[in-house]
């Protein structure tokens, strides 16, 4: 590592080959396969130690590989009763990838882990075009390493596959910006907008940055700059919107009921709780705030649930227990990369590619720092892996340049000696909340550093270079020893739910219900015998059961593999199906079953509830009127008019409701 280092600094604005850089074939060979196999090692070992990890996401991958129409919708049932709370990009991969392999915790979590392989590729790609491979190399192995990154790119939410289209939007423009050549620009305008299609207005925030980098660094004239601008513009508008404008169009009683919406519609979801209520905390009551990424339903604006999942907002957000383990580790380092760029490119030509590289990734990260911190809806701490790239490039490319600016540059090793100290710091901080976990080795990457920076601080002329280079390699020991602790912890941890934190917990952080560690393949607890009892007895019903909220409904089904009716989404809160609707479904002979409580059977019957869940049958957390009248109202009728079943001497909050209408 540190040879490549020491090679002189490349000049990417020159020797260009076949539209890429022309590089030593020793370093082209090495790094594409040494971070494929790094990559990979981290993201695939053990991976199904987590079962269906979020079973709300498996059992719409379930349901998308049994229907076309469910895997369009994305539906949480192949008969399409309800749609998952978020675009659906991302079910409809692992929709394909279950068609294809069968159902399992494998066929369900490969496509996270290959995207992830291919996101650290493409930010090599990437970052390489702006500042050479060594630059790349290290920003590859700082994000393939990053705590965030290894949880997120081994689960079932849809941030691995955001991760991956904004990661290659950005390999898009740079290649864009090579000959100012729209068709690029484009290119990642449609990359954008799928993002937009995976979790809606998250993928938004790296629009500043794509738009800021084009207008400046673009070779071209300004009026060309203007024209690719707009152009991109309205192709991210027509790539965000195309599937919610077809949804919007198609007749309700025609389509599932989009789920955590008020009023059935996606573009309540982007406007509510799934967007700015997500920023501003203001999303109303009964919305479904307890998304499938949020594990909690709160019936007040989302302000408290930001604060319970990942603390108070504030400049300090991203160091705190919640945040801290997940991302912060080469923060520090990140931010002083932005003033590196600043002195040492200040009277550089806007066209020059170091130039156009910085002003990408320090603006990514500035806008998503900015947001993280002092959003004040709901936030989860995984959402930070769309940060990682950001700081992994800024810290690459800065790191790489500090080093070979070194003889030339007063300014060049104090900062390089400054960025491996806070690096260390931050490091012994972090790992110093575990104390149990790893004991030692926060103190020694902080030793290890500091005394790397002091060879680092003598004058050249005054230390031997082979003793500098191995200051370097003890420095990047000492940078990688606590992420690389965590993503060990995380490998071999099995989590589920909406909340999962990698690594080991700090005392003082705060986790949603649904989420934690070493809980097995789901949240919930499916008894077999109950299962067995609705698969022989369903006879032409559509449903198997109706049962509120996803946590029980995806137990069911994923075991039975017949489509589940959720009755309120996710957490049980939207308003639907109403009382009147379900008496008619009865009434159609297609839904015989109603499982009241929160368990799927044999863990308490009607009031019992899951755990921490949020969810009481007759409650919700809707007002007079909202979802929590249709559930009382359900939860009443079905108890007072509906049979109880008894299996195997037991009562299991199942009720039949054939005789009922």
């Amino acid at each position: 590592m540190t040879d490549l280092l020491a090679q002189p600094l490349a000049e990417p604005d020159l020797r260009q080959r076949a539209g890429g850089l022309s590089l030593s074939l020793s370093l082209e060979s090495l790094a594409m396969p040494l971070l494929a196999a790094v990559s990979g090692a981290l993201y695939l070992i053990n991976l199904v130690v987590s079962g269906y990890a979020n079973t709300y996401y498996a059992m719409a991958a379930q349901a998308a590989s049994q229907s076309w129409s469910a895997l369009f919708f994305g539906a949480l049932d192949a008969q399409g009763f309800i749609t998952i709370d978020k675009p659906p990009l991302a079910t409809w991969l692992m929709g394909l990838s279950v068609r294809a392999f069968g159902l399992s915790s494998w066929s369900i979590l490969l496509p996270e882990a290959l995207l992830g392989v291919g996101s650290v590729l493409v930010l090599y790609l990437a970052v390489r075009r702006s500042f050479g491979a060594s630059a790349a190399l290290l920003a590859g192995l700082f994000l393939a390493v990053t705590p965030v990154a290894v949880l997120i790119f081994r689960y079932d939410n849809p941030d691995a596959l955001l991760t991956f289209l904004l990661l290659s939007a950005a390999w898009a423009l740079g290649r864009g910006l090579e000959h100012g050549r729209l068709r690029w620009v484009l290119l990642a305008a449609s990359l954008v907008g799928a993002g937009f299609l995976t979790k809606y207005l998250q993928a938004d925030l790296v629009l500043p940055a794509f738009a800021l980098v084009w207008l400046v660094s673009a070779p071209v004239s300004f009026r060309r700059r203007i024209v690719g601008l707009l152009a991109a513009g309205v192709t991210v508008v027509v790539t965000s919107f195309w599937w919610v404008v077809i949804v919007a169009l198609i007749p309700a009683a025609s389509r599932p009921y989009i789920g955590g919406s008020t009023t059935n519609s996606p573009l309540d979801l982007i406007l509510g709780y799934d967007g700015l209520g997500r920023i501003f905390g203001n999303a109303p009551a009964g919305s479904g705030l307890g998304s499938a990424t949020d594990g909690l339903a709160f019936g007040s604006a989302a302000g408290p649930g930001g604060a319970s999942f990942s603390g108070t907002p504030g400049l300090l957000r991203l160091f705190n227990d919640q945040f801290g383990g997940q991302i912060a580790w080469l923060l520090p380092a990140a931010l002083i990369a932005i003033g590196v760029a600043l002195v040492l490119h200040r009277r550089a030509s806007r066209t020059d590619r170091r130039v156009a590289g910085y002003l990408l990734w320090g603006t990514w990260l500035a806008v998503h720092v900015a947001v993280f911190s002092f959003m004040s809806g709901i936030i989860h701490s995984y959402y930070a892996v769309v940060l990682a790239p950001a700081i992994a490039a800024m810290v690459g490319a800065a790191a790489v340049e500090l080093w070979r600016r070194g003889a030339t540059s007063r300014f060049a090793s104090p900062s390089l000696a400054l960025g491996i100290v806070a690096t260390g710091a931050t490091a012994w901080l972090i790992l110093d909340r575990t104390p149990a976990f790893a004991p030692g080795l926060g103190i020694a990457a902080l030793a290890l550093s500091v005394a790397t920076a002091v060879v680092l601080l003598i004058p050249a002329g005054l230390v031997q270079p082979r003793i500098a280079r191995a200051a370097v390699g003890f420095a990047l020991v000492a940078t990688l020893a606590g992420p690389l602790a965590y993503a060990a912890d995380t490998m071999a941890t099995a989590y589920s739910g909406g909340d999962p934190s990698a690594g080991p917990q700090a005392a003082g952080s705060l986790r949603g219900p649904g989420g934690g560690q070493g809980v097995g393949p789901g949240v919930t607890a499916v008894d077999q015998a109950l299962v067995d009892y609705l698969v022989a007895n369903q006879g032409d019903a559509r449903w198997i059961v109706a049962a509120s909220g996803s946590q029980v409904a995806a137990a069911i089904q994923l075991a039975a593999g017949q489509p589940v009716m959720t009755m309120g989404g996710f957490t049980g809160s939207d308003p639907t199906p109403t009382l009147a609707e379900l008496k008619t479904a009865i009434a159609a002979g297609e839904i015989r079953f109603v499982l009241l409580g929160g368990q799927a059977g044999g863990f308490g019957g009607p009031g019992g509830g899951l755990p921490g869940a949020g969810f009481r049958p007759g409650g919700g957390s809707g007002g007079p009127g909202g979802a929590g009248t249709d559930s009382a109202a359900r939860s009443a009728w079905v108890a007072s008019s509906c049979t109880t079943v008894v299996i195997d001497g037991a009562t299991t909050g199942l009720y039949d409701c054939a005789a009922a209408v």
